[in-house]
């Protein structure tokens, strides 16, 4: 295998220092005669010359990576997060490392450990642990962390949350407006923040207007695992809302209508309704959380509550570009606000 070229090599062709050639191809404010900068670059480009970044960094420092480590790649809440964080590190010169963790706390601080070890000194991080001890130990050794989309309790950190409470009580109240009372409400395992604050915003609406919601109006996922099939990925939420809606629609009467936990969700419940001969929104109105692209595409249309998820990468990625360079010193958390997307998979009573 042929060795890289170095900035040595291209001094030896042009006899001239290797400083002068680190000056050029580094872009340093030492000022280089143009002509010479222009016969530096050129001579790279024919020596197939590749800055070292990583020994740059060693020298220097600083690191132009940062990590982001989020639940699920084919998720499209998260592809649109990453979106957002790519096009501000991309913009500010940096690199993105994105990390999968699969929904596994196990994984999630692999990553973390990983990502520290390669002196990376920012991470946007969407957590599925419950502790963050390991987290905090990382952070006192220097490395900042934004978490995004899931609350963190006692850290001392930025943090850019939805408010999911109050998504889940405007999607309630929306259905309780069309003349809905018996709602059944369709959810992946309670086990994150985020699911439990959304279930919790259901509850409180339901209970200020007197309207029960039975064992039976209350369809938890089993786990990871719902029929052999992990119901955790991208796939797994719309079997899983399949296999959700069938447990539902096994026992009658059914319920008007049907809040479910995530857009992926809904759309195995609608897929399910339709298997069934279920018709939606005539026979049982849907409504979903995200409004992810393809709410608008599916059949009836949905209606959901929407999480500025392109921005909330966006803010995240900025936040963290300002407190590495050390623009912003308090930790602080901002709190972003749903909005109802109405379709027509609501139908009022």
């Amino acid at each position: 295998m042929q060795k890289p070229t170095t900035i040595y090599d291209i001094a030896k062709r042009m006899n001239i220092s290797a400083a002068t050639v680190s000056r050029v191809l580094s872009n340093s404010k030492y000022p280089v005669r143009a002509e010479l900068a222009k016969r530096i670059r050129e001579t790279a480009r024919e020596m197939n010359y590749h800055p070292n970044s990583i020994g740059r960094q060693l020298k220097t420092n600083k690191t132009s990576t940062i990590g982001v480590i989020i639940p699920s790649i084919t998720n499209p809440f998260y592809s649109a997060v990453v979106s957002g964080i790519e096009e501000v590190a991309s913009e500010k010169g940096y690199h993105v490392l994105l990390c999968n963790s699969q929904q596994s706390p196990e994984l999630e601080m692999s990553h973390l450990t990983t990502l520290f070890e390669k002196q990376v000194k920012g991470v946007i991080l969407s957590s599925v642990s419950d502790g963050n001890e390991e987290l905090k130990s990382y952070m006192k050794s220097g490395l900042k962390v934004v978490s995004i989309d899931q609350t963190i309790d006692d850290f001392s950190a930025f943090q850019i949350n939805f408010d999911y409470r109050k998504g889940g009580r405007i999607g309630t109240r929306y259905l309780i407006d069309q003349g809905h009372r018996d709602i059944a409400y369709l959810t992946a395992p309670l086990s994150l923040p985020s699911r439990k604050q959304i279930y919790q915003g259901f509850l409180e609406t339901m209970e200020e207007h007197g309207l029960p919601v039975g064992e039976d109006r209350l369809i938890v996922s089993r786990g990871k695992q719902e029929d052999g099939e992990l119901a955790s990925q991208t796939i797994g939420e719309f079997e899983n809302g399949k296999r959700l809606a069938e447990r539902l629609l096994r026992k009658k009467p059914w319920p008007t209508a049907i809040f479910a936990c995530n857009d992926m969700t809904a759309f195995g419940v609608l897929n399910e309704l339709m298997t069934q001969g279920v018709r939606s929104p005539e026979d049982i109105s849907v409504i979903g959380f995200d409004n992810l692209d393809f709410a608008g595409i599916v059949s009836p249309a949905l209606t959901t509550i929407e999480q500025p998820k392109y921005e909330m990468g966006r803010m995240a990625c900025r936040m963290l570009m300002e407190w590495m360079d050390n623009e912003v010193n308090q930790p602080g958390e901002l709190i972003l606000q749903p909005r109802l997307v109405e379709r027509n998979s609501v139908r009022r009573l």
